[in-house]
């Protein structure tokens, strides 16, 4: 058996969206005569105190790095660059909600505080607001050869991040579609799939709206790279209509996984990383990229205003880029590698698991599958209480 076939399918790192999330709590303390909350790129930085101070501290989502079997602790990787480098990380796996952390550390950033972290990882759609308000500083890549050179070239440059100056994706994932081939007894290949009638009353769609809405616009061939406010408006008409008939049993957070297993669904959006866990136990289950395309989606690293240990933080991003680094994490995370270098790593390992990863296409996507990939653009503060609102009251949140 595998390593990653004996754990557990990890909770989701798409967490949901709350209700107006932190958007809303700006402009509730800006109401209250707080300090805007953007910050001038002159603002962001403090001396950096790393050649004197062989630390930093990085904040994480719950099982997102590769763990010692036996000593569940110890994280080989990381120790490895400890080793090597001689900076100690002080590990801290404090994310459980993309929203809930923002709350946590809005207040520091917005009043130029440290918030006493050097590196984070954040979900894209929400490094987009850290970004705009100028609350992470932008990375030197004269320190970062390895990102350089190895960074997937679908992940390059996202519409909030151009070149990527302020973030580096850690893991990447696909959201497409999950379904039970043997109970449904026919393949899935399109969005619109979901809708046929033998699936009434068996279909699920993820209830957060950053999580949700591109791949149901791809089903309606928009490009998601520039989609529309129209293109918006169009899905969540289709999406009520589908309730409205009985299509969707419920709209799921991470929980969707128990639904497929159980087979009270049959079909279901879902992320990649998640489908590869399952597949362990039941072989039935099968994750398209469907005709029409999906999304490519990452977590990503960012270094946050006032971290004191700036160039150790990003000599560590520059060490997870390392093919042979990023294969061993790899092996352990399955989801999509950011670093396609990787591939040719596992494809040599003598353990037969390990070398089957290097052809799996929801870690390594294929060149079929990755012309079907698209990062969408996310939605702007402008949109995103509009949006949010007509969203939440489909889903009823």
């Amino acid at each position: 058996m595998s390593q990653t076939s004996s754990r557990t399918p990890p909770p989701s790192r798409r967490s949901l969206l709350r209700a107006l999330g932190g958007t809303a709590a700006l402009g509730a303390l800006a109401g209250c005569g707080v300090p805007a909350a953007y910050v001038a790129p002159g603002d962001r930085a403090v001396p950096d105190e790393s050649a004197v101070d062989k630390r930093l501290t990085w904040a994480n989502w719950p099982l997102y790095i590769d763990t010692d079997d036996d000593h569940p602790d110890r994280r080989p990787t990381l120790r490895a660059f400890e080793r090597r480098t001689g900076i100690s990380v002080d590990y801290v796996e404090e994310i459980n909600d993309n929203d809930e952390f923002f709350g946590k550390i809005s207040p520091a950033l917005m009043n130029h505080q440290s918030t006493g972290r050097d590196l984070i990882v954040i979900s894209d759609w929400m490094c987009a607001r850290y970004v705009r308000l100028g609350w992470v500083q932008e990375m030197d890549r004269a320190h970062q050869p390895n990102v350089a050179e190895h960074l997937d070239p679908l992940l390059r440059s996202p519409a909030f991040d151009k070149g990527r100056r302020f973030t580096v994706p850690w893991q990447s994932g696909i959201t497409g579609i999950a379904y039970n081939h043997r109970k449904l007894g026919r393949e899935i290949r399109a969005v619109s799939d979901l809708w046929a009638k033998d699936l009434k009353g068996r279909v699920t769609l993820l209830s957060g709206l950053d999580e949700a809405y591109a791949l149901l616009m791809q089903g309606n061939g928009v490009d998601i790279t520039r989609w529309t406010a129209d293109d918006f408006h169009r899905m969540c008409e289709q999406v009520e209509r589908q309730v409205h008939r009985g299509q969707i049993r419920r709209f799921t957070g991470n929980d969707y996984t128990k639904d497929l297993v159980s087979g009270d669904v049959l079909a279901c959006q879902a992320y990649s990383g998640d489908v590869i866990q399952l597949q362990a136990d039941n072989p039935d289950i099968r994750f398209v990229v469907p005709e029409e395309g999906a999304e490519l989606w990452s977590d990503s690293l960012m270094i946050p205003d006032r971290a004191r240990r700036k160039a150790n933080a990003e000599r560590l991003i520059d060490y997870y880029y390392e093919p042979e680094v990023a294969a061993r994490l790899a092996t352990w995370v399955t989801y999509v590698c950011p670093v396609p270098a990787a591939r040719d790593v596992l494809a040599d390992a003598k353990d037969k698991d390990t070398a089957a990863l290097a052809d799996n296409p929801l870690v390594f996507p294929d060149s079929g599958m990755r012309g079907r990939l698209a990062v969408a653009r996310d939605i702007r503060a402008a949109e995103r209480t509009e949006f949010a609102q007509r969203w939440n009251g489909i889903v009823g949140l």
